[in-house]
């Protein structure tokens, strides 16, 4: 009997597994805008599915894990220029982590400027990691590489996909209540 709950068990991983795999519920773009001879905003904008959240840079503690970005630096072709800045949001009471926080819907825009310290063209790297969630489920923290060109003509826009750069880890579907246990929420 137990090889049979066992069994059970794994099949209905495996079919939760398959079907979280699937759903991404959030789209990232990046682009360039040119500010100054010198200066250049690097820009990431989040399409998110309706009925999900992506969670602000600023969130309470022991809320969600917050949107982060990353840039790599080289000190020879640019430096960052403050804060990733981002949109204002929504702030509501989240029920899934019973606390106010600072939400997106729909979409989000997220800002870092640099300053240029070379004429030859080149690439920024970096990453960003967020988390989502709906009014029953979250999904953990994801993250995905980005790149920036810089100079050279035309700046393009990228789309980028957290399934084409997911790290090693599948993406699982959490419940909120497992969302608030894993958490330390009750």
């Amino acid at each position: 009997m137990k090889k049979f709950y066992l069994w059970i068990g794994f099949v209905i991983g495996i079919l939760t597994g398959i079907h979280a795999q699937m759903h991404d519920p959030v789209q990232w773009e990046t682009r360039v805008e040119k500010v100054s001879e010198t200066e250049y905003d690097l820009v990431l904008t989040a399409s998110i599915e309706t009925n999900w959240h992506l969670y602000s840079q600023f969130v309470p503690e022991n809320g969600p894990i917050p949107t982060s970005f990353k840039f790599e630096k080289d000190d020879s072709k640019y430096k960052l220029v403050g804060d990733t800045r981002e949109e204002e949001g929504h702030e509501v009471f989240d029920n899934v982590f019973n606390m106010n926080i600072k939400y997106f819907e729909e979409q989000a825009e997220f800002r870092q400027r640099i300053k240029v310290l070379t004429n030859d063209p080149f690439t920024v790297k970096g990453s960003l990691e967020f988390m989502v969630c709906d009014d029953t489920n979250c999904l953990p923290p994801t993250e995905i590489d980005t790149e920036f060109n810089i100079g050279g003509g035309a700046q393009t826009t990228t789309a980028v996909s957290a399934e084409a750069t997911e790290k090693e880890s599948k993406v699982k579907t959490i419940p909120s209540k497992v969302s608030k246990d894993i958490l330390g929420k009750t």
